[in-house]
């Protein structure tokens, strides 16, 4: 195994862990020796498809509900990692934006991440140390029209993943976050592009999409993994409170 990257008798959290980049994340894990993977996400039946051959513990929840995370906490008696990755994708310039929608999306993707990164963080503090990472978005450090919602959320959990670095270094823990550009996920599977895939095809459109990229395509999700599985391994060990931007290039 490669030096750093061992993760033997460790136990990871992943959240969005049915699809995307978090079951990109669970499986990369298990590659790598992961002891223990407790894995969240609202669709409960995808958990764990992938056929993992670790110890698997998977919970069908919403990770903005607090009740959730008050019964899940009294059970992290280990706590080496976590992937703070759960979120929802959301279209709609500010002005016009239902408060609603605004509330629907900061619930998930920052709520969520807060009750998910604070519940780690002290289960991490019990066991005297750890890694975490957050996934935000290149949307967060980019102004992109039409996703305001979106991208206001993502830049706040990169800068919570900060804050929290500083808090916790003493405690020998370690928290980034990780902005990527266009990922072919099934964030796209939105109501705003039905009818493209529809008409053209969904590779297709995924394909054109990628190339404002200067790479040229989106990135998979089991490239996302790679990424975040570095800055969760013992290989990153000097790396805490920085946001990895990996976008193909798009913000050049």
């Amino acid at each position: 195994m490669t030096e750093g990257y061992d993760f033997t008798n460790r136990t990871a959290l992943v959240t969005g862990a049915a699809s995307g980049i978090g079951a990109a994340c669970a499986r990369w894990l298990d590659r790598n020796g992961i002891g223990k993977l407790i894995l969240i996400d609202l669709n409960g039946d995808d958990l764990g498809k992938p056929g993992l051959s670790c110890e698997v513990e998977s919970h069908q929840a919403d990770v903005a509900d607090e009740g959730f995370w008050k019964s899940l906490e009294p059970q992290l008696d280990r706590l080496d990692h976590a992937v703070v990755n759960a979120g929802i994708g959301t279209g709609g310039q500010i002005a016009d934006l239902d408060f609603a929608e605004w509330r629907r999306v900061m619930a998930i993707n920052l709520d969520g991440a807060f009750l998910t990164l604070s519940t780690a963080l002290r289960a991490m503090q019990r066991a005297g140390g750890g890694s975490a990472v957050v996934t935000a978005s290149i949307t967060g450090l980019k102004p992109v029209p039409g996703i305001g919602a979106y991208g206001v959320s993502k830049a706040a959990v990169a800068h919570m993943a900060r804050i929290a670095a500083a808090e916790n270094a003493g405690h020998g823990i370690r928290v980034n976050a990780i902005a990527p550009g266009g990922v072919d996920t099934a964030i796209w599977n939105s109501p705003d592009n039905e009818a493209q895939f529809a008409e053209h095809g969904r590779e297709a459109v995924i394909a054109q999409m990628g190339k404002t990229t200067p790479r040229g395509r989106f990135a998979t999700a089991d490239e996302l993994a790679r990424d975040i599985g570095y800055l969760l391994s013992d290989a990153s060990a000097n790396v805490t409170g920085t946001v990895l931007t990996s976008d193909g290039g798009y913000t050049l």
